[in-house]
C-alpha cells in the first residue's frame, strides 16, 4: 500500500516546499494539497512542484461547479505542473454532480494526457469514477466503508469493461493536544456539511472517528495498519497544532512509510 502526504493549499509557501522534499526524500508515493474556495490549489501545488523530481503530485479536489474545465487545463499549463507526475482530482456536490463530473472528465481529457482522479462519496459516484476516472479519492471515511465503497469502483469499472482505478483515501492526522483540537473542530465542519453529514449516518460513526488522532510514531503505524488491503494508497492528511514548519515536518518524520 503506498503512503502520500497532503497539506492545506492555504498554508504557508515555506511549509509546502519543504514538506515536499522531505515526503519525497522519505519514500512518500505523493504530495497533495487541497482546492479550498478562493485559495488555487494548482499554484500551491506548483511550488511542490519546483522543489521535486520524483513523486507524484496530487489536488484534491478541484470542484467542478465552482471552476470548470477550461479553468483547470488553463492553470496546469500556467503553473507548470509536470503532466507525467500529476494527479488531477475533481469532483461536485449536487445537484448535478454525476453529468458535471462526467462531461468535466472527458473535457479534461481531450485537452490533454495527464490521470485524472475523481473524488467519491455516495455508491452512484462510486460506480461512476468506476467507469471513467484513472483514480478514486475518499475522504472522511472508516476502513471498513472504504472496501464496500471500493467495491462500488470496482463494478463500475467492470460494468464499463475497464480495469478498475487506483484509489487512495484521505486519512487526517493529528499528533498532540493542539492538533487533535483542531482535528475535532474540521471534523465538526465537515459533520455540519450535508452530503458528509448523511455518510456518517449511513455508517454510524461521528466524523472524527474517521480520523487519527495519536500519541506517538508506533500509535500511527497500528492506525494504519487498518487501512492495509483496503485501498492503493493512504493519503495521510497531516493537521497539526500551529502549522509551523517544524511541527509538519515532525508529523511528515513520525509517519513516513516502512
Amino acid at each position: 500500500m503506498g503512503r502520500g502526504l497532503a497539506l492545506f493549499a492555504g498554508i504557508a509557501p515555506e511549509i509546502i516546499r519543504a514538506s515536499a522534499r522531505e515526503a519525497e526524500a522519505l519514500g512518500y508515493s505523493s504530495f497533495w494539497v487541497n482546492h479550498p474556495g478562493a485559495t488555487d490549489g494548482l499554484a500551491a501545488l506548483a511550488l511542490a512542484a519546483r522543489e521535486t523530481q520524483r513523486i507524484e503530485l496530487g489536488i484534491g479536489v478541484i470542484p467542478l461547479h465552482t471552476r470548470g474545465p477550461d479553468s483547470i487545463v488553463q492553470g496546469v499549463r500556467a503553473h507548470g505542473l509536470p503532466l507525467g507526475r500529476l494527479l488531477l482530482g475533481v469532483g461536485s456536490p449536487n445537484p448535478g454532480a454525476l453529468p458535471r463530473v462526467r462531461e468535466g472528465i472527458a473535457t479534461l481529457r481531450s485537452q490533454f494526457q495527464t490521470r485524472l482522479v475523481v473524488a467519491a462519496l455516495g455508491p452512484q459516484m462510486c460506480r461512476l469514477a468506476g467507469e471513467i476516472a484513472d483514480g478514486v479519492l475518499f475522504n472522511w471515511l472508516t476502513p471498513e466503508h472504504a472496501r464496500r465503497s471500493a467495491e462500488l469502483v470496482c463494478a463500475g469499472a467492470a460494468a464499463a469493461s475497464r480495469r478498475p482505478p487506483k484509489i487512495f483515501a484521505y486519512v487526517r492526522l493529528a499528533v498532540g493536544a493542539g492538533a487533535r483540537d483542531r482535528l475535532a473542530q474540521e471534523a465538526d465542519r465537515y459533520g455540519a456539511i450535508p452530503a458528509y453529514a448523511a455518510n456518517f449516518a449511513r455508517m454510524g460513526v461521528k466524523p472524527v472517528e474517521t480520523a487519527i488522532a495519536a500519541e506517538s510514531p508506533a500509535a500511527i503505524s497500528t492506525a494504519l495498519g487498518a487501512w492495509q488491503g483496503v485501498v492503493d494508497e493512504v493519503v495521510i492528511r497531516a493537521i497539526t497544532g500551529r502549522d509551523t514548519v517544524e511541527e509538519t515536518l515532525t508529523l511528515v518524520r513520525a509517519a513516513k512509510p516502512a
